[in-house]
């Protein structure tokens, strides 16, 4: 691949991504008076959540939908981005239900907010919602947030919760006692209004139902409404993938070791391509959520460490350094607090995350880039003297006279020291070369 195609590669990748991520949403659907615009938030929500939500509502505004459900199964996500979301529901002028579903779904933390901010909030049985608190990612683990943090999204989600006739001092709870409750529990504390099977009864049970959407009173009709779901789009998915904290991280540090390792072996051009590549979308994706800087400067440190491992070899002290450095700085990196729940698997899968990526730059660099440089440290060896040094056997007797032996597939003519003899078949070490004549010893 010359230097020309591999730009050519990368250029065309990078304008298919730039592509989707500025691409708009196509036109409203056009359909009956009663339309339901679903919309699914499933998973840990990021940026790429919050557009797609944000999107959905404004085409169901805009193709006059009865109604938008938003059916929630989450444990929670960044803060940014729920931020967002709220903001979008009690801004549409088209009222939106909020409905934890199915069975067994939960509407932890971020989605405790966008679960009271719906005009309408119902739960499935056997859901939970609430644990609100904010937690930060640090050295020692996940832990809750400083107190001012926490303050500001109690009072947030109580504001929420009273603009929309809930119970305020609950929803507050959420997030200073980190309550959590069944949708039993939700319905008796005024945290939702009914409980629902499935989307039918649903549907059928707000039928008929007078609810406030801006300063009007609106009487939903719901029984017959026909049901539009909203897909994702390639511009969400992508932005979803990017501002998850681990595939940044993951990102990052593959683009760095793709320049690195493409400027130690220069001429495929493959390494750097995919390094730009890669660092190009980490740098989109570290800017979606708020970074420690602290933590991007030991991540640089633990790749230098990694480096200098691999130029003076110190038998592993400074790769231990470089994989501590690494766990920490990614640790930390994350620095706006997150509204997820601490008991979800999102936190055992981001450290164990981390420490996959520490063990195998780790690796990487002690082997594989170790390698690369002793190759490129080697002395040349063309013809006859790389070969010496490799042991083989006599194809023939071999004396000081000559004789031949089998090295690599080919034979070549070889000798022995003054008064050495050799026998077929015995192990034989070439020592030297003299012109297309290799110099043999016996090999014990």
């Amino acid at each position: 691949m010359n230097d020309k195609c591999a730009c050519g590669i990368l250029l065309l990748v990078l304008l298919s991504i730039v592509s989707a991520l500025i691409t708009p949403v196509g036109g409203a659907v056009k359909g009956d008076e009663n339309v339901i615009y679903v919309i699914k938030i499933e998973g840990t929500i990021t940026e790429g959540t919050a557009l797609d939500v944000v999107e959905g509502l404004k085409e169901a505004e805009e193709m006059g939908a009865e109604a938008v459900l938003v059916e929630l199964d989450t444990p929670g996500g960044l803060v940014a981005s729920t931020l967002k979301i709220t903001e979008a529901i009690l801004n549409l002028d088209v009222p939106v239900i909020t409905y934890v579903a199915p069975k067994g779904a939960i509407a932890a933390s971020a989605g405790s907010f966008i679960l009271v901010s719906g005009t309408i909030a119902a739960m499935a049985p056997g859901t939970t919602t609430g644990a609100a608190m904010p937690v930060e990612i640090g050295v020692e683990g996940r832990k809750p947030a400083d107190e001012k943090t926490i303050n500001f999204f109690a009072w947030h989600i109580e504001s929420i919760a009273a603009a929309q006739g809930r119970n305020a001092t609950q929803a507050k709870r959420f997030v200073t006692e980190n309550d959590a409750l069944s949708e039993k529990l939700a319905l008796e504390r005024g945290i939702i209004d009914l409980i629902a099977e499935d989307r039918p009864e649903l549907l059928t049970k707000i039928d008929g139902m007078t609810v406030k959407v801006g300063t009007e009173n609106r009487t939903l009709a719901t029984k017959n409404a026909s049901l539009y779901e909203k897909e994702k789009t390639v511009r969400s998915s992508v932005l979803e993938t990017l501002s998850n904290p681990q595939i940044a991280v993951i990102l990052l540090l593959v683009g760095i070791y793709g320049l690195i390792f493409g400027f130690m072996s220069p001429g495929t051009y493959v390494p750097e391509m995919i390094g730009a590549i890669c660092l190009i979308l980490a740098l989109y994706g570290l800017g979606l959520f708020e970074v420690n800087v602290f933590g991007v400067l030991l991540i640089i440190v633990a790749v230098l460490l990694f480096i200098a491992e691999a130029l003076t070899p110190t038998f592993g002290i400074l790769t231990t350094g470089g994989a501590v450095c690494l766990i920490i700085g990614a640790l930390i990196l994350p620095k706006e607090p997150l509204l997820i729940n601490p008991e979800s698997e999102w936190f055992k899968g981001f450290l164990l995350t981390i420490i996959g990526v520490a063990a195998a730059s780790a690796v990487f660099f002690f082997f594989a880039v170790g390698a690369v440089l002793k190759v490129r440290k080697r002395k040349a060896k063309v013809g006859g003297e790389e070969l010496i040094g490799k042991v083989t056997r006599a194809e023939t007797e071999l004396t000081e006279e000559g004789g031949t032996i089998k090295i690599s597939g080919e034979i070549w003519n070889a000798r022995t020291l003054t008064g050495e003899r050799i026998s077929e078949g015995e192990r034989v070490e070439i020592i030297d070369r003299e012109g297309l004549t290799l110099i043999v010893k016996k090999k014990e």
